[in-house]
């Protein structure tokens, strides 16, 4: 489906144009003649710039060990050879690749630098996760509504009463509507007030006397940023804990997710890879889904408040073969290596579909997408997570540089996160390149 193309030969110098011309072979092929054209001998042997592991468990890491040697055979070699391309061809400073199969890590690949002149990456390098983090805070609602301390189709107010005064229209936003995007908040004040984003009574403040853009569940779109704080009081309000602690004594913890958290906690040093924005390949103005340039949004989110601050809907850090075992567990009726987060119902009422925007409508980031409660759905315009991927598949992806899915079909659970941040077009590609890889070679 690549055609005859290969990343390798493309020189990082090439013109604009050129590199457009590659990044749509990425988005509209398969990888397994690209990356087949090479012979496994050609692979990278230097890891100097970092871990370069693939199903041999031979990797700086030990918990790498537990990588399985039975899929080399099937073409993990093919998702080493492109994971190395996009590298090679300076699509991002670093990256982390991980994906379980049937609850088996058979992937787990570094690369590449913490930053432009960064140290090399290893499997257990932190990386900022952008959205990517909002299912994180999702599953802490999701484990209060199967104890039963909420109901998914409870009213916000039920629980955090200073939310909006009852008989109002704000007063009618569900947990469900909060979860799939349909509150009627995409965007509030606090977004863009950066000293409030530590300060969890000023977020609070700032959703309460927020005006909603459209009734509740009368479409959907898009929460950037509100997601998180709706999310993050809510779990303040029912618990007495901040969305931070929360996840990681109730989620990470439990996963032996040590390296994955809302934010920098006070006592950890920031040793999260440096962001770096990339201008568009072709020079045209960045995508409007963003917002500002991606050099801006580097810049913000390397600050070392941002990064210490707890923003449920944007700055989760952790590495990639974490984020895969999250995904991992939910695959697996929310249960993984003898520890339960969750009742399968409460998993596959998580994952279902909520709400279908048609492609053209609503906003560019919410047009053609299909949310569960607070994954995206494959089966959407254009499709993230690969060529078309079964409908079934539940994710999310971080703005300009990661994603991470679940796919009940093939049974396999993906992460793919950089330090590169691109326009959705490029990012696009690059994402679902991978993900078409894994799918042909695992599945």
């Amino acid at each position: 489906m690549w055609g005859t193309l290969c990343l390798c030969t493309m020189s990082p110098e090439r013109n604009g144009l050129r590199r457009r011309t590659v990044l749509t072979a990425l988005g509209v092929a398969g990888a397994g003649s690209l990356v087949g054209s090479a012979s496994a001998s050609d692979a990278t042997e230097d890891d100097s710039d970092g871990d370069r592991s693939v199903g041999d468990g031979e990797t700086d890491s030990a918990e790498s060990n537990d990588v399985s040697s039975s899929f080399v055979s099937r073409g993990t070699d093919r998702i080493e050879k492109l994971f190395e391309s996009h590298l090679e061809q300076g699509l991002h400073p670093g990256a982390q690749l991980a994906v379980y199969h049937e609850g088996e890590l058979v992937v787990d690949l570094a690369g590449g630098t913490t930053g432009a002149d960064g140290e090399g990456v290893t499997t257990d390098s932190r990386f900022l996760l952008f959205s990517c983090t909002k299912p994180y805070a999702a599953a802490c609602v999701h484990q209060l509504a199967d104890r039963g301390t909420l109901d998914f189709d409870d009213r916000l107010v039920e629980h955090w009463p200073t939310f909006a005064e009852e008989g109002t229209q704000k007063a009618e936003v569900t947990i469900r509507q909060m979860l799939s995007h349909q509150a009627g908040m995409p965007a509030v004040a606090v977004d863009e007030e950066y000293d409030s984003w530590n300060d969890p009574d000023a977020l609070a403040a700032g959703i309460e006397e927020a005006d909603l853009d459209f009734s509740p569940g009368e479409t959907a779109e898009y929460h950037t940023l509100s997601f998180g704080w709706l999310v993050g009081e809510l779990v303040r309000q029912v618990t007495g804990q901040q969305i931070d602690e929360y996840a990681r004594e109730e989620i990470f913890d439990p996963l032996e997710m040590c390296r994955t958290s809302i934010g920098i906690p006070k006592e950890e040093p920031n040793d999260v890879a440096t962001l770096v924005g990339f201008e568009p390949y072709d020079g045209s103005d960045s995508d409007p889904s963003i917002g500002s340039t991606t050099e801006e949004v580097a810049a913000l989110f390397n600050e070392e408040s941002v990064l210490r601050a707890v923003v449920p809907g944007a700055n989760g850090i952790g590495p990639a073969r974490e984020l895969a075992r999250f995904y991992a567990c939910y695959l697996n009726g929310g249960e993984f290596d003898g520890t339960r987060l969750f009742d399968s119902e409460t998993t596959e009422e998580a994952a279902a579909v909520q709400v279908e925007v048609p492609p053209g409508s609503g906003e560019p980031v919410s047009s053609g997408q299909r949310y569960g409660l607070g994954f995206q759905l494959g089966g959407a315009l254009p499709d993230r997570y690969g060529i078309g991927v079964p409908s079934t598949t539940y994710g999310h992806a971080g703005l300009g540089s990661s994603i991470s899915w679940a796919d009940p079909e093939s049974g396999i659970a993906f992460a793919y996160v950089t330090n590169g941040i691109r326009d959705d077009y490029e990012h696009n590609a690059r994402i679902a390149a991978m993900g078409e890889t894994v799918r042909n070679e695992l599945a």
